[in-house]
């Protein structure tokens, strides 16, 4: 069994900042890319930010420059730091994790279960 763990989500102004964590946990052999996607009300999951195993970044061209990712592998978890926060940036945030949870299992991709953020202007 694998989990993924978000943290940190919650209300801020715009202009403001939040910190989004996410730990995975379970049976896990090795860690491939993580990521961060969000899901406004009436609109699609997006791909927000992600990196891969060697820590290189991808970013939505909408956070670019505002937003950080970040992973500390020793402890399986992914960061989003979020500055200059604009009300667009409301929606629920998911962490995705592809995860091999043995040397002869494939890599599988696992979700959080959401954290909100809400940015008031």
């Amino acid at each position: 069994q694998v989990q993924l763990v978000e943290s940190g989500g919650g209300l801020a102004q715009a202009g403001g900042s939040l910190r989004l964590s996410c730990a995975a946990s379970g049976s896990i052999f090795s860690i491939n890319a993580m990521g961060w996607y969000r899901q406004a009300p009436g609109n699609k999951r997006e791909l927000v930010a992600a990196i891969n195993s060697g820590g290189s970044p991808t970013y939505a061209d909408s956070v670019k420059g505002r937003f950080t990712i970040s992973r500390d592998n020793a402890k399986n978890t992914v960061y989003l730091q979020m500055n200059s926060l604009k009300s667009e940036d409301t929606a629920a945030y998911y962490c995705n994790a592809e995860i091999r949870t043995s040397l002869d299992r494939l890599l599988q991709k696992y979700w959080g279960q959401g954290t909100q953020v809400t940015v008031s202007s």
